[in-house]
């Protein structure tokens, strides 16, 4: 089995500046697996939803909404601390770097188009609104799943040599400071269920056990019943 974050035929990775891994960049996967499923899901269950079936739409759409909310909090810190840092400390990455701007500028545009759609729909069901919107979609995740994963494959080798461990996780804090802390405890169960659990088990044990208690008590159960409402007949992963 191909793993999914490989080159594609003729793309070219920059060159890895030598010396020590200094974070834990390769992290990244598991976010980008959690929304490459979100997004995924996203046009089937827009296109399943019944004519006019407002209740429907508006579970559907306010999960899509939180989503690409963290989404856009997701590429904005990017865009604010990363790309510079990787473009002064790096410059052999400065090529890629202006592609990964540039597929944030068109994912952003894609979001711009799709929220009033997305607004819309949730208002009523209107089937006529639907098909567009899952179209929309469509379009939005072909372009996550070339940015995604050009970006792990080409990106985040780089930023591991010379983006400091502390510059990494004060990135991830402000992309988490931007979400409401109740949409982050129910976030956290598809972030665990987006990836192998091979994976994602070394982030999962460094999480502050504050963050672990409250999820038991209130995200997990959150998460498990929107898992329940918006995937019918489907077996709840298993988070912690």
């Amino acid at each position: 089995m191909v793993d999914f974050y490989s080159p594609a035929p003729g793309e070219t990775a920059p060159p890895v500046p030598e010396g020590p891994t200094l974070c834990k960049a390769d992290d990244m996967r598991v976010v980008h697996n959690m929304f490459l499923f979100v997004f995924g899901e996203a046009p089937g269950l827009i296109r399943s939803t019944a004519d006019w079936d407002a209740r429907r739409a508006e579970l559907v759409g306010a999960w899509l909404a939180d989503m690409q909310s963290a989404l856009h909090a997701h590429h904005t810190h990017e865009d604010e601390t990363l790309w510079g840092r990787l473009e002064e400390r790096a410059p052999g990455c400065a090529l890629h770097v202006g592609q990964m701007r540039a597929q944030h500028a068109k994912v952003a545009e894609l979001l711009h188009t799709i929220e009033p759609r997305l607004a819309e729909w949730r208002r009523d069901g209107d089937p006529r609104t639907r098909d567009g919107l899952a179209t929309a979609y469509d379009g939005l995740l072909d372009l996550l799943k070339l940015h995604l994963r050009r970006e792990v494959v080409e990106v985040m080798p780089v930023a591991a040599k010379v983006i400091t461990g502390e510059e990494w996780d004060a990135m991830a804090k402000a992309s988490q400071g931007d979400i409401p802390f109740t949409r982050q405890l129910a976030l956290l169960g598809y972030f665990i269920a987006g990836s192998p659990r091979e994976l994602v088990a070394p982030m999962v044990a460094e999480m502050p056990m504050p963050l672990k208690l409250l999820y038991k008590l209130l995200g997990k159960r959150r998460f498990e019943r929107q898992w329940r409402e918006l995937f019918p007949g489907r077996p709840v992963p298993a988070t912690m």
